[in-house]
């Protein structure tokens, strides 16, 4: 199936890692060209070699906290135009209502909850004048099954899961599909930290987070979640908008 992506600009925010490398590698696969967002700077300059190396496409790499507009307001500037944003940064700590105080539940909420919206408010203007473009939110499977031991995650994106049925709901008017994708549990480092907290909560001991690993179904791979949003951000799901996609090996059913 022809995707028709080789030429296209991509920006994916948290692509030095997990779901975002994967997005990242995907993409370049198709022949895209990438802008690829992080704070890890040293991160980010193994990945943007390994993929100048390993495919002909175009890739810079742009250090920054998606946690300050600022930031978030540089970043649109020197990355300026683009054809896809991939919303992908950020990490919401797991806990229950009492163990999540207002400081770290705000910090983490500016970083994907207010950086996915800010970065879209920054972005659809620019793609709304050009009359295309696609944007991508990879949001998390709390949404459908909210968990009160991750509380401020499920909270945050039903949030998520709102704004892009909201926008994506007329956007096609602009030339702008927006669209989410909710993977469950995926082998990354992000699922260690999440099973070493629930661990010692559990166990009282961090280091048995490997028997919390579930095996019906067994967590995704990356390359599995970025498979999906490669695809949603192609011409083949040109009439996909204000919706959302669940990649969770059925377990929320």
């Amino acid at each position: 199936m022809e995707l028709e992506l080789a030429g296209k600009k991509v920006l994916i925010t948290g692509g030095s890692k997990g779901i975002g490398l994967a997005c990242a590698l995907g993409f370049a696969a198709q022949g895209a060209n990438l802008a690829l967002a992080a704070r890890d700077v040293a991160a980010l300059k193994v990945v943007t070699k390994q993929l100048r190396n390993d495919f002909d496409v175009e890739v810079t790499s742009h250090s920054c906290d998606l946690g300050r507009p600022e930031h978030q307001a540089a970043l649109v500037d020197v990355v300026d135009q683009v054809d896809i944003l991939v919303n992908n940064a950020g990490a919401i700590p797991g806990g229950s209502l009492d163990q999540i105080g207002d400081d770290e539940w705000r910090a983490a909420w500016d970083l994907k909850v207010f950086g996915y919206i800010s970065l879209t408010r920054l972005m659809y203007p620019k793609m709304k004048h050009a009359g295309a473009g696609v944007i991508v939110n990879v949001i998390g499977s709390a949404a459908d099954r909210p968990n009160p031991e991750y509380v401020a995650g499920a909270a945050g994106n039903s949030a998520l899961v709102g704004f892009t049925r909201a926008l994506g709901a007329k956007s096609l008017s602009d030339g702008i599909r927006v669209v989410g994708v909710n993977p469950g549990l995926t082998l990354t480092d992000r699922l260690e930290t999440l099973l070493r907290q629930q661990a010692s909560d559990r166990f009282d001991n961090q280091d048995r987070w490997e028997e919390l690993i579930p095996n019906n179904p067994e967590p995704a791979d990356p390359d599995q979640i970025a498979d999906v949003v490669v695809f949603l951000a192609s011409e083949r799901a040109g009439h996909i908008s204000g919706t959302t996609i669940t990649v969770d090996g059925g377990a929320s059913a």
